[in-house]
């Protein structure tokens, strides 16, 4: 691989990683929106901790590198994912008691968010996994 397309390879990771940290960072300001137009309770402590999990996680996509962001990208997309099934199954069948309706604020927005989320990560997750490939070692003069 070139040098030109190892650093378009590197590019293209770090324009994913923002985009992830990005969509983490909505996810979780949606539920602390919630938080603070009224969603108290159990729930609200809940989306606090959402809010929370979702900056550390952001941090975690533009701070970390090797093994580490490659953890950080797996339990963001785990993270995320978990974030939409738990609001489909409050949707649907309801989650600890707690039922939800399409008519309440942020819903289609908040799935919309997520659903997208999930698929920055998911390509991010990839791309952390395959990895920039080093430089083949160049050849000295005189050997």
């Amino acid at each position: 691989m070139t040098t030109a397309s190892t650093q378009t390879a590197g590019r293209v990771l770090w324009t994913m990683r923002i985009l992830s940290a990005i969509a983490l960072l909505a996810a979780g300001g949606i539920h602390l929106f919630l938080v603070f137009n009224g969603t108290g309770g159990i729930l609200g402590v809940m989306f606090v901790l959402n809010a929370i999990a979702a900056l550390v996680l952001a941090i975690g996509m533009l701070a970390l590198h090797g093994r580490l962001l490659q953890l950080a990208t797996v339990l963001s997309l785990l993270f995320l994912i978990a974030t939409l099934l738990a609001l489909i199954l409050a949707l649907t069948v309801g989650l600890f008691g707690i039922t939800s309706s399409w008519d309440l604020m942020l819903v289609p927005e908040a799935v919309i968010v997520e659903s997208i989320g999930i698929v920055i990560l998911a390509i991010t997750t990839v791309l952390v996994f395959r990895g920039t490939p080093a430089l083949p070692p160049t050849r000295r003069q005189g050997t």
